[in-house]
């Protein structure tokens, strides 16, 4: 299947949602090469006031680049609040589908097209997962202690969650805006970080969403500071262990 055989997630009418906090080093580069696979999608910069200009950068880029919209948070007010004010400025515009992606070039964007051409497949799945540790994805650059710690992590919300997905802690990501509109998840989210990922995959997974997952290469970062930190993980652990136990006390 070819993006041209799925127009209502090709081009511009999906949206890439990239969250940025003090990216200018790696931004320029991401956008260089997600123009050069689809030089038509949208393209939607969700800036935390970034100290080192990343905002005002992509603001200037945007002149040149009319698919290219910027959009100001006034400071640092986490992941999950950058994702849900980005897919609801595009539903708000009519976007088919919307997309999650780092800014610090852990996604390639050269696996986008993969993961649109899945989400318009016969089947129509409503979220398509860019996944890590399904058969055919890989990491670079993470230690074997590393790598370990992120498939015990899945496995464990497997476990305690009862969902059949690999990798739900993943960040690259494609949602069906038809699919977000009709469930009304965004207006239930209570994660700050990176426990996001959980959430939104245990909420559609709740609602009979229609989940997939697409093997894809996922590169340890080369510029920057990650932004992962202990509190986030405390965050994602206490998700999990908390809808767990609600889970086994209902009887699921």
């Amino acid at each position: 299947m070819t993006l041209s055989e799925t127009p209502d997630v090709a081009g511009p009418q999906s949206l890439v949602v990239i969250p940025t906090y003090d990216e200018i080093d790696s931004l320029p580069g991401v956008l260089d090469r997600l123009r050069a696979v689809l030089p038509e999608v949208s393209i939607l910069v969700v800036d935390d006031s970034s100290p080192d200009g990343t905002g005002q950068w992509a603001e200037d880029r945007s002149r040149a680049d009319t698919g290219l919209s910027v959009l100001h948070r006034p400071g640092k007010s986490g992941l999950a609040g950058a994702y849900v004010e980005g897919f609801r400025w595009g539903i708000d515009r009519g976007s088919s589908a919307v997309v999650e992606m780092d800014a610090d070039g852990s996604h390639r964007p050269e696996q986008l097209p993969k993961l649109l051409a899945r989400l318009g497949a016969f089947d129509r799945p409503d979220l398509v997962i860019g996944s890590r540790w399904v058969a055919g994805g890989h990491v670079n650059g993470w230690s074997k202690a590393r790598e370990a710690l992120s498939r015990a992590g899945n496995l464990y919300i497997r476990a305690m969650l009862g969902m059949d997905v690999t990798d739900a802690t993943a960040g690259f990501r494609v949602y069906r805006t038809t699919w977000l509109k009709a469930s009304g998840v965004l207006d239930m989210v209570g994660s700050a970080g990176y426990g996001f990922q959980v959430e939104m995959t245990l909420a559609a997974n709740r609602a009979g969403a229609a989940i997939v997952e697409v093997p894809i290469t996922f590169d340890e970062r080369r510029f920057g500071t990650s932004k992962l930190t202990g509190d986030i993980f405390v965050e994602e652990l206490r998700l999990v262990t908390r809808q767990g136990l609600e889970r086994m006390v209902a009887g699921q």
